[in-house]
């Protein structure tokens, strides 16, 4: 073996695994999305089916929850399309981890790392995030697939988890970490979907 060179790959915590990732998306739903930034709504919605429909294409655990479904609908039609057959955890705490069926699944996926996006960064994203970092888990946030109803509230979300330790990702990058290489079918049916 050539000096300096591994014939393994260390183990980082902020590189996503295939083998150790799931996605969780936090309350994309019908009458709360709407009220989301205006200039960042359209963006948002085309990260999160991509980042569904990638994730599924990679055959990751999906997470789905809905807040409150009775009062906020569920989750957008389009959204739903592109994650497949997921059923959603419905909770009304704002946090996903105090939805008991919620960490039921969590810990069934037997996964280390989360890749999480979905609405509000500063409320339902933010408080999930750090409680999946009290739990152990790795957090992934994906910034360009959360928002919130004021791009203030986006920044100021995002800010607070990147200062407790989760790492501020964007979709383009989630997917990348997770395919590794170009030269695979993954790689190509994946990239018709973010050009």
């Amino acid at each position: 073996m050539a000096w300096g060179l591994r014939t393994t790959r260390p183990a980082v915590p902020n590189i996503l695994s295939r083998e150790q990732s799931l996605l969780l998306v936090v309350d994309v739903q019908e009458k709360l999305f709407p009220a989301m930034d205006s200039e960042l709504r359209d963006s948002v919605a085309k990260n999160l089916k991509v980042l569904g429909a990638s994730a599924r294409r990679l055959n990751l655990p999906l997470l789905l929850s809905e807040q409150y479904p009775k009062g906020l609908g569920h989750t957008l039609p389009e959204l739903q399309e592109a994650l497949g057959r997921v059923s959603p955890v419905e909770k009304v705490a704002f946090s996903c981890c105090d939805a008991p069926s919620f960490t039921e699944q969590l810990k069934a996926a037997r996964r280390s790392q989360v890749v999480l996006a979905g609405i509000e960064a500063h409320v339902c994203v933010l408080m999930t995030g750090l409680d999946l970092l009290n739990l152990g888990y790795q957090v992934h946030v994906v910034a360009d697939a959360t928002c919130s109803r004021s791009r203030q509230n986006w920044q100021l979300g995002l800010q607070q988890l990147r200062q407790a330790g989760v790492v501020v990702t964007s979709t383009e990058s989630v997917i990348f970490q997770l395919l590794r290489r170009a030269d695979t079918d993954e790689f190509r049916a994946i990239q018709a979907m973010i050009k």
